[in-house]
């Protein structure tokens, strides 16, 4: 990446980044003012540090075969899986903690840079969350329609892993045997789980099982078959290569040898797992009914929004923006004269065909690319809001049909860091019914630019951090800011003259102020899942369809959905804060600098980095 064009104080920035965050830091204070005075030249301790920071980093990519695919490492792990035992879960906790001592027993906080203090305290956080939560490994549901294994690997697979040569088809057939073992430590988490009282949900079954059944269709499994779904990846990406006909016919039998073997083995070992657990799942209740569940409940939430909050505030935050959105939208409902209260209008949205594209695939083609135009206008604007664009290109695509069933209704997924794949904001088009074209403004400025695409992107573009901290990652933060993205676009006029698609905006804020009430209230509060649904439909336009969906997603991630609106406010206050304190001195284009610059962080040290900021924008002033 070439050196970014930040604002005229960045050298200044650097230099005093951490004035405020040097005076208070979210976990770590004590051991910090108990290191020894310094007689140590920054520079060497900088140098030192970083040198541990590349060892671990090394270490850990050497010990995952599929972060080293995913980086564009062609290794001797090629063709291997991670290692998903228990066991070796045990391993990296002791890795962890060693980590940790080394950092608090060899390096001298005080002899730091500023940058280099940055990474210190983001690298002792993220091993302090890791022992954290290692407690409560097995009170996560081991597969869920959130996190389904049995889908991930397809996916894998088909993206990740290139063939570009004779020993990748090899490698790749040797991917799809080892698929066996990784199920069967699938399958044992789940065991381990279900010997302390957790069992996924009834919920999940109907979603997860499907998408593994799907593996096992088409050839090699049904005699006169079309091509299974990896079967054809394969055929496909072996054609690229263009070997001889013997080769290939070899290679071929291969994989479909490795596929009615091992690989079907897995699979069949997993679904019969399922279908035994799903016999015996309790009904759709919240984590407070787990061992501990009061516990792991309060972990949750400091894991996904980085902050400790009692759950009963955070409850009491939902039900005010609930209130403060209805407002909004009562105006734009005036504005547009409809005749009715809010519920009826909500039915309106939901009912009214204007508000869908055809269930064709036509229509899921024009959905495709009015998404696309959207993105396209971010970035003719862009330039007036940010100094900093990513480099990475950012495509457009429907979520692959085979996977419909148990994916979210959007996401994205970051690209590579050897530009071999762009960032891909993916829509669910399974059922268009459940896609409303008011929210569709939202959906790709949260999902593609310039909301998950901006943050991710420049962050694995960044340069001079250690490279841990271009991948690492907090939901409070990305979400946070790609809800306040959606908001930055209504900023920009981008809704101007359409207030329908501005409702659609207040709608998908107002899902995410209903996430702080429904995650407490069913986690917290033993809401059953008829009320949450009930809750989301009172307030909310959304598909009824969409509603279930994102209700049984918030089961199975508890205290995830509290992560985008505590996110939110945080950066919106931070920029208040910005916007009061330096008045006319006050740039846009510099407080998202700020915010994006440091790749994710804490929320607490967030807020010290634009204290900082602040604070050096004044000092430059004066």
């Amino acid at each position: 990446m070439k050196p970014v064009n930040l604002f005229k104080s960045l050298i200044l920035l650097l230099l005093a980044l951490f004035l405020c965050a040097c005076e208070r830091s979210t976990e770590t204070s004590d051991a910090h003012s108990n290191l020894p005075v310094t007689t140590v030249s920054p520079d060497q301790e900088d140098q030192r540090l970083a040198a541990f920071f590349d060892e671990i980093f090394e270490r850990d990519v050497s010990q995952s075969p599929e972060f080293q695919a995913y980086l564009g490492r062609k290794t001797e792990d090629y063709g291997r899986w991670d290692d998903y035992s228990d066991e070796y879960a045990q391993t990296q906790n002791q890795q962890t903690a060693a980590d940790l001592e080394r950092l608090h027993g060899e390096f001298d906080y005080a002899a730091l840079s500023d940058t280099s203090k940055m990474s210190y305290r983001i690298f002792e956080y993220d091993q302090q969350r890791s022992l954290r939560n290692f407690k409560w490994r097995h009170h996560n549901y081991a597969i869920s329609q959130m996190d389904d294994i049995s889908s991930n690997l397809p996916t894998f697979l088909q993206n990740i892993h290139k063939i570009e040569t004779s020993q990748d088809a090899e490698n790749y057939i040797s991917r799809l045997a080892g698929i066996k073992t990784v199920l069967q430590q699938i399958v044992e988490q789940l065991r381990q789980g279900e010997s302390i009282g957790v069992i996924p949900p009834m919920m999940v079954y109907p979603k997860v099982m499907p998408a593994a059944q799907n593996m096992l269709k088409g050839a090699p499994f049904e005699e006169a078959a079309e091509d299974g779904i990896l079967l054809a990846d394969f055929r496909n990406k072996l054609a690229l290569l263009e070997l001889d006909s013997e080769e290939s016919a070899i290679l071929l039998n291969d994989a479909a040898n490795a596929l009615s073997g091992p690989f079907r083995q897995g699979y069949q070992m997993l679904i019969v797992e399922l279908q035994r657990l799903q016999a015996i799942a309790d009904n759709n209740h919240g984590i407070w009914n787990l061992p501990e569940g009061k516990a792991f409940y309060a972990n949750r939430i400091q894991n996904w929004t980085t902050v400790v909050r009692p759950v009963d505030e955070i409850h009491q935050l939902g039900l005010a923006e609930v209130n403060r959105i209805r407002a909004e939208m009562q105006q734009i409902m005036a504005e547009v004269g409809f005749a009715g209260d809010l519920k009826a209008f909500f039915e309106y949205v939901r009912n009214n065909p204007e508000n869908y594209y055809e269930n064709t695939t036509a229509g899921r083609e024009e959905y495709i690319r009015e998404a696309t135009a959207l993105i396209e206008g971010i970035y003719d604007i862009a330039d007036d809001y940010f100094n900093v664009l990513p480099k990475a290109p950012l495509e457009v695509r429907r979520v692959e049909p085979w996977r419909e069933d148990g994916a979210s209704t959007a996401f994205y997924n970051r690209p590579s860091p050897d530009g071999s794949r762009p960032g891909i904001y993916y829509i669910n088009q399974k059922n268009m019914n459940a896609v409303q074209k008011h929210i569709m403004n939202s959906l790709a400025y949260h999902e593609g630019a310039p909301g998950h695409h901006f943050q991710i992107a420049i962050q694995q573009e960044l340069q001079g951090i250690p490279k841990f901290r271009m991948f690492g990652g907090y939901s409070a933060y990305s979400e946070g800011w790609a809800l306040y993205s959606e908001r930055l676009a209504y900023e920009a006029g981008l809704y101007e003259g359409m207030p329908m698609r501005n409702f659609g905006r207040l709608a998908e804020e107002m899902k995410r102020a209903v996430r702080l009430v429904v995650d407490t209230g069913m986690h917290a509060k033993q809401w059953p899942l008829e009320k949450s649904i009930e809750y989301m439909t009172a307030n909310t336009p959304m598909a009824p369809a969409d509603i279930e969906r994102q209700i049984k997603r918030y089961y199975v991630l508890p205290g995830q959905a509290l992560s985008y609106k505590i996110g939110m406010l945080t950066i919106l206050d931070l920029r208040q804060r910005a916007r009061e304190q330096l008045g006319e001195d006050y740039d846009i284009r510099e407080f998202h600098d700020a915010v994006l610059k440091n790749g994710a962080v804490p929320m607490q040290v967030l807020e010290d980095v634009i204290d900082a900021y602040i604070k050096v924008k004044k000092a430059d002033s004066a």
